[in-house]
């Protein structure tokens, strides 16, 4: 590989964000199960913005601004009762978000962005819209963090698997590697030819399964099935 003056890292999890000095980077966050990926599906169909917030009772807030904002919550894999849906990409349809500004909470990914909230710019990355973003990223001239969401601030599979995806399409570019994307790059070695198949054995995924949602799992590993790529200007995400 060739290395420049640029970087590109991996933090592996939340956790360790305080490490990084995150205001010197493009930050992409990155949660594959399933809000990164449900993030892209609704942005590619028409959402006209996300707004991530930490906490359900700032969701529950945007109730009283009679806006007609879309009310996502998501809190260990389920929807929170009395939301108008959690963090499914099922839920994220041209039919129901079109037009429409959705207010979204989950465990891990609007955890991770908000504490990335000082980076130079946030974009949000999935399987979903892998070659778009690499693609974009590609011509930045800027360091480069991938945020893995993880598990409650554990690390996970999933999300260290998707950094080492973008990590293939850039590394031949003059970025500074550091151990956490060659770490990350190599687990996408391992688990590119079949990437279902090498994350069935996921704690998150077993979680999921244990909800009935595996069609979810199946959907957030499909590869470029969108192109758009959402970013976050101000308080919301919307189409870069």
């Amino acid at each position: 590989m060739v290395t420049g003056t640029k970087s590109l890292e991996v933090c592996l999890t939340p956790a360790l964000l305080p490490l990084y000095n995150v205001e010197n980077y493009i930050v992409v966050i990155i949660d594959i199960f399933r809000a990164t990926s449900s993030i892209c599906y609704g942005i590619e169909n028409g959402a006209e913005a996300i707004i991530p917030v930490s906490e359900v009772e700032e969701c529950a807030a945007y109730r009283e601004k009679g806006m007609g904002y879309l009310l996502a919550a998501e809190r260990n894999g389920e929807v929170v009762s009395g939301f108008d849906f959690g963090n499914s990409p099922f839920a994220y349809t041209p039919e129901k978000v079109a037009g429409k500004t959705v207010v979204l909470t989950t465990t891990n990914g609007t955890h991770a962005l908000h504490l990335s909230r000082k980076a130079k710019r946030i974009v949000i990355g999935s399987f979903l819209n892998l070659t778009a973003l690499s693609n974009w990223l590609k011509i930045q001239h800027e360091s480069i963090l991938l945020v893995c969401a993880g598990w409650k601030n554990n690390f996970n599979l999933e999300d260290t698997l998707f950094a080492g995806a973008v990590i293939e399409h850039l590394k031949e570019g003059k970025y500074k590697l550091d151990d956490p994307a060659l770490a990350a790059n190599d687990l996408y070695q391992l688990g590119k030819h079949d990437i279902g198949e090498y994350l069935q054995k996921t704690s998150h995924g077993e979680r999921l399964k244990k909800l009935g949602i595996e069609k979810d799992i199946a959907f957030c590993l499909q590869v470029d099935l969108t192109t758009a790529i959402p970013v976050l200007e101000g308080e919301k995400l919307v189409k870069l």
